[in-house]
């Protein structure tokens, strides 16, 4: 599978194979943005294109990926020209792990069956459709435009006004729509979607807010992955020890709604295919520390690895210290 990571230093951007354990730069390409329309525009494959741009620049991969170099990693996708023309959603209760975590976050009684595990139901029932026919949708939510994505060693952060903040570990979807309005699949990466349960489990309605937090991508994006069952591990590191980790699974044979299901729902709004775009959408999680009581701490480490996928995600955890501040609207009457 062909991997690809975006790297800066200073100003200076590009674009590099994974060839481990060593980087090969591409001729001509500062962003996978541009590589994707690149090869969108050329009618062309986008693994063919990255081979004819191999160049015989190398660099070594382990201090970049340890933060160790002048090279940083960035987000294995962005809009290098408009942030805010990256769209960044994701699908739930796509797992029978997540439909668990939330009946149990939202349960009321025991013989009613919550909104939650009904859309879940009905995923079991029609989201895996025929070929050429439309499914049931799924569980959509917005967690914001591309300014919010965190890269490999970033931070994610509990800002003033959350309660909580938590690892959701995923895979996400990497899309671009081209001039005539197409959506295509430019790859996958490993992501970690990051909510605050917290603030969730008070009530199902408070769902949307919970998203809006700043998740992250990479290192790198899979070009031709497969997305058929793919294992994975989740772990959180409390002073340089483990503290939970998890074996987990994710890809079409471990959900109930397939691939081309979730897709669809989610580019079939005109305002979804805006030529130029780019979206970013995360597919759900299998299960959740704070589903088993791991409540994460100023500093705690969360890493994501999927097979198939590349190195680990990791991010730190970083909590606002100031207390949160009133937003005052300013009337232009």
């Amino acid at each position: 599978m062909t991997r690809l990571i975006q790297i800066a230093k200073g100003r200076d951007r590009a674009v590099a194979v994974v060839e481990e354990p060593q980087l090969r730069l591409l001729h001509q390409a500062a962003s996978i943005y541009a590589l994707a329309l690149e090869a969108i525009a050329n009618n062309v494959k986008l693994t063919a294109l990255v081979q004819q741009k191999l160049s015989n620049l190398v660099l070594d991969y382990d201090p970049i990926y340890h933060g160790q170099s002048e090279w940083r990693i960035l987000a294995p996708i962005d809009h290098p020209d408009e942030p805010s023309r990256c769209l960044v959603s994701g699908t739930g209760l796509t797992h029978l792990g997540s439909a668990r975590d939330r009946q149990d976050m939202h349960a009321i009684a025991r013989e009613d069956l919550t909104d939650s595990m009904k859309m879940f139901r009905w995923g079991i029932e029609a989201g895996r459709p025929a070929a050429g026919q439309i499914g049931t949708p799924p569980e959509w939510f917005y967690k914001g435009t591309g300014t919010i994505l965190r890269a490999h060693n970033q931070p994610l952060e509990i800002p003033s006004y959350a309660e909580d903040g938590g690892e959701e570990a995923e895979i996400a979807g990497i899309y671009i729509i081209a001039t005539d309005r197409r959506p295509h699949r430019v790859g996958m990466a490993t992501g970690n979607e990051f909510s605050d349960h917290v603030f969730e489990k008070k009530n199902y309605l408070n769902l949307a807010g919970s998203k809006l937090r700043t998740p992250a991508l990479g290192p790198e994006l899979t070009v031709d992955p497969t997305f058929d069952s793919v294992q994975g591990e989740v772990t959180i590191e409390r002073g340089g020890k483990t503290l939970w980790s998890k074996t987990i699974r994710t890809g079409e044979s471990e959900m109930c709604h397939s691939l081309r299901n979730m897709e669809h729902h989610h580019f079939k709004y005109e305002s979804h295919r805006r030529a130029g775009d780019v979206h970013v959408h995360f597919f759900g999680a299998d299960c959740l520390s704070f589903g088993e009581g791991i409540r994460l701490a100023d500093g705690d480490v969360m890493q994501v690895q999927f097979a198939g996928f590349g190195r680990a995600l990791r991010n730190p955890l970083q909590v606002a210290s100031a207390k949160p501040a009133l937003v005052e609207v300013i009337s232009l009457e």
